[in-house]
C-alpha cells in the first residue's frame, strides 16, 4: 500500500507512548483513505471511520491524563483543541450514520492536515515539558 500519510522524524514529541499512539491514528487515516478508494463500499469505510474516531478519543485521553499528571500548564488549551475535533469527528459522524455524510477527499484531507498540524504545533509544546520531568 502506497500510504497517504507517512510518519516522519520531525512529527516525534519525544515520548514514547504517545508517538506510538500518533503512527496508530497515522494508519487509521491511510486504511481510512485506502477504504475510501477500494470501491467496497460505505461499509468498509464506515468501519474505518468507527474506528478512527474511537482511537482518536482513546489517545486524547490518555494524552490528557499524562499532561494532568505531570501538571502541564497549557493542559486547558491542548483540553480546547481536543474536544474542537471532537466535536467536528461526531458531528460528522452523526450525518454519516443518518446517511447525509459521505467519506469524503476533503474529510481526509482535512484529517491528515489536523493531524499534521495539531502534532507539530500543539503536541510539540509538552515534548520539552514532560521530558524534563522525566517522560520519554
Amino acid at each position: 500500500m502506497n500510504a497517504l500519510f507517512q510518519w516522519k522524524p520531525s512529527y516525534s514529541v519525544k515520548v514514547v507512548a504517545m508517538d506510538n499512539q500518533h503512527k496508530k491514528l497515522f494508519d487509521l487515516v491511510n486504511e481510512l483513505h485506502e477504504a475510501m478508494g477500494s470501491g467496497h463500499g460505505k461499509d468498509v469505510a464506515g468501519d474505518v471511520l468507527y474506528r478512527l474516531i474511537d482511537y482518536t478519543v482513546h489517545h486524547f485521553s490518555a494524552e490528557e491524563r499524562l499532561m494532568e499528571k505531570h501538571k502541564y500548564p497549557q493542559l486547558p488549551a491542548h483540553r480546547a483543541a481536543h474536544k474542537a475535533l471532537t466535536d467536528k469527528v461526531v458531528a460528522f459522524k452523526k450525518e454519516f450514520d443518518a446517511g447525509t455524510g459521505n467519506v469524503t477527499l476533503e474529510l481526509m484531507t482535512f484529517l491528515q492536515e489536523w493531524l499534521r498540524s495539531h502534532i507539530q504545533t500543539i503536541d510539540q509544546r509538552y515534548s520539552d515539558f514532560l521530558n524534563a520531568q522525566g517522560v520519554h
